[in-house]
């Protein structure tokens, strides 16, 4: 089967597609002056966006891993979460603390889906 990359870049590509399955590549906000509610909104939006392009739809995720820098935004990070989430088709997920590549990122989300 082919792989199809999408928007690649030196460093990484930001969806690669292969035998029926979407790996994204972290997705981060476009917006790093918002808060964590705001910050957690673009980054799903952007998760939406790429799995449309591929297809696809947030029903369909597998797992998701997010990176929060302050677990202290946990509960807010979910009240957004738990809204977006397709119901009755949450994936496998954890949620770990890490220190992300901008000081100004507040999240980080990395999915892998079905097409």
């Amino acid at each position: 089967m082919a792989i199809q990359r999408f928007h690649p870049a030196k460093r990484l590509s930001e969806m690669v597609v292969h035998n029926g399955t979407i790996y994204l590549a972290g997705q981060v906000a476009s917006d790093m002056t918002g808060d964590i509610i705001g910050q957690t909104q673009d980054v799903l939006a952007s998760i939406d966006r790429l799995l449309a392009e591929a297809g696809s739809d947030k029903s369909k995720i597998l797992s998701a891993q997010i990176f929060l820098p302050d677990m202290a935004d946990f509960a807010a990070m979910n009240s957004v979460w738990e809204r977006w989430v397709s119901p009755g088709n949450p994936p496998a997920r954890a949620t770990i603390e890490a220190k992300l590549a901008n000081p100004a990122y507040k999240i980080e989300i990395l999915v892998i889906a079905a097409v």
